[in-house]
């Protein structure tokens, strides 16, 4: 899901122009974002937790030359979610699995590989 889609979804349950919406829904990201830089922590109830964690410098790999670089220290931003999101993600997880287990298996089919063309003598 988009931004846009988003604005599009909320301008149609408030019967709102888009381009309102847009800027309402772009206001209360500026919002966030300035509320974090601020205070280090957001706690949105039945949401979840933002919140900014310091990593120290460390040392890691380069996964392409397996060479050692250092990692310097920076900010980041962390999100926990609330109680009732984990609770309605937990039970979307609960219906996909029996969906699994009371729908029929789909067939798989399995295709041998076609010869390729015989060359053309001529």
């Amino acid at each position: 899901m988009t931004k846009k889609d988003i604005v599009r979804t909320i301008a149609e349950q408030i019967d709102l122009p888009q381009l309102r919406t847009k800027h309402l829904v772009q206001k209360t990201f500026d919002a966030l974002i300035e509320a974090l830089v601020r205070e280090g922590r957001i706690e949105l109830r039945n949401f979840g937790v933002f919140q900014i964690k310091r990593r120290e410098t460390r040392v890691a790999r380069n996964p392409r030359t397996g060479e050692r670089v250092t990692v310097q220290a920076k900010s980041v931003v962390t999100f926990k979610p609330g109680k009732e999101m984990e609770s309605r993600v937990r039970e979307m997880d609960r219906r996909k699995a029996t969906e699994e287990k009371t729908s029929p298996p789909v067939p798989t089919h399995t295709t041998e590989p076609e010869e390729p063309d015989q060359p053309r003598h001529g």
